[in-house]
């Protein structure tokens, strides 16, 4: 592949802290950017610590850290200090880019709006991420994906089955979705300052992402329609939309949309043509009014081979399955590493990783992940090619400016 990565030669402050906000930066520099973390003194960005979190699978390596702060540089500035404002404001006119996520009364106390900002850099992108927005009742309520993206969404409510308790969440999806959110408005800023010459402010929030990822479900509800609760497994709403599990007890999703062509080859399939004459089962309307007595008959049909079989069987029909895919699946799947969702990474520990989902025709590969810096490591470097001297850099230090 020839050229270079599109977002080459672009510096990025990334001054965010936990997960969201932090994967927009992630990918930047995977496509080229050059992305400095900057971080309070002490422990830094919680994220140093995500992965013993309960609900995070548990391993010797900070794969969290890893994960969402690959290849980038990272230094530490006090930024309620004389010392450590004036390093980012001179780090601040370098800057394509500028990543934050600090709750809205905490920017106005550190001088951090894009209003303060701006004028140190007029071409200066602004990426702002917030809970629930930068506006009305709840724009000062702090929020993460569970109770932002999730819950307010209406997303759990709509997974958990009727007259049964919520459904959970699970760790940073709604993060790593509005994640690629603010990565999206901040491209179509670059392509503004492009045609303009002019710097912006863009924002997203977590509220926003869950509303759009539920956007069909939401948008019922704008008209005053909605879902009945969710039923259980074997009281379906179709028996062709339903999972159904294998006599090695793996689990298949059908999700047969085209029934008037796909139902004969299901029949087919399953080796019960006598179905296709079932007067309960002549019609879409039939077969969903039947549903129940459906998924009785289907059930023991499906449990009377293993997955394989069926993968053959079902993909020989045209019909359209998937295997519910259990987390043990995932370092064996071929698919995965064919289509680069899965690769490589230059980290000794952890020899492969997880890809941003796009790509690019007219562009090389993306940059490979390295490790996740550690706190303040590159800090000297980066003041030093700001112009700082050595006794500059130590007399900041000294005043607890850099932590």
């Amino acid at each position: 592949m020839r050229g270079q990565l599109p977002l080459k030669g672009l510096r990025v402050l990334d001054l965010a802290s936990f997960i969201a906000a932090p994967v927009a930066t992630t990918v930047m520099g995977d496509y080229g950017a050059e992305v400095i973390k900057i971080e309070p003194p002490g422990e830094g960005d919680p994220q140093r610590k995500l992965g013993q979190a309960h609900s995070i699978p548990q391993h010797p390596v900070n794969f969290c850290w890893h994960l969402t702060n690959r290849n980038k540089r990272a230094i530490v500035l006090d930024l309620k200090s004389d010392g450590g404002r004036a390093a980012f404001d001179r780090l601040a006119r370098t800057a394509d880019v500028m990543v934050v996520n600090f709750p809205l009364k905490v920017r106005e106390r550190l001088r951090m709006r894009y209003a303060d900002v701006a004028a140190l850099n007029p071409r200066l992108i602004y990426a702002s991420m917030t809970g629930y927005g930068e506006q009305g009742p709840d724009a000062d309520q702090p929020g993460f994906d569970s109770t932002a993206f999730f819950a307010r969404s209406g997303l759990l409510d709509a997974l958990s089955y009727a007259e049964g308790p919520p459904a959970f969440s699970l760790p940073a999806q709604g993060d790593q979705m509005a994640g690629m959110n603010l990565f999206a408005a901040i491209t179509m800023a670059l392509l503004h300052r492009e045609r303009t010459g002019q710097g912006s402010e863009v924002t997203t929030s977590l509220h926003a992402g869950g509303l759009w990822s539920n956007a069909m479900l939401a948008q019922g509800a704008l008209l005053g329609a909605y879902v009945a609760p969710r039923p259980p497994r074997t009281q379906p709403r179709s028996a062709l939309a339903n999972q159904y599990r294998t006599s090695d007890h793996r689990w298949i999703q059908l999700t047969i949309v085209r029934e008037d062509k796909l139902w004969p080859e299901l029949c087919q399939a399953i080796e019960r043509p006598d179905l296709m004459d079932d007067p309960r089962f002549q019609t879409t309307e039939q077969r969903r009014a039947h549903a129940p007595e459906l998924a009785a008959i289907l059930d023991p049909v499906f449990a009377a081979h293993p997955w394989l079989h069926w993968r053959l069987r079902l993909r020989h029909h045209g019909i359209t399955f998937g295997l519910l895919g259990v987390m043990r699946d995932v370092p064996h799947d071929e698919q995965a590493v064919a289509n680069g969702a899965v690769v490589p990474s230059t980290i000794e520990e952890m020899p492969r990783t997880i890809s941003a989902p796009i790509r690019l025709s007219f562009a090389p590969e993306p940059v490979a992940p390295g490790p996740g810096p550690g706190h303040g490591q590159h800090t000297d470097e980066v003041l030093g090619e700001l112009g700082y001297g050595t006794v500059e850099i130590a007399a900041l230090r000294a005043t607890g400016a850099l932590g």
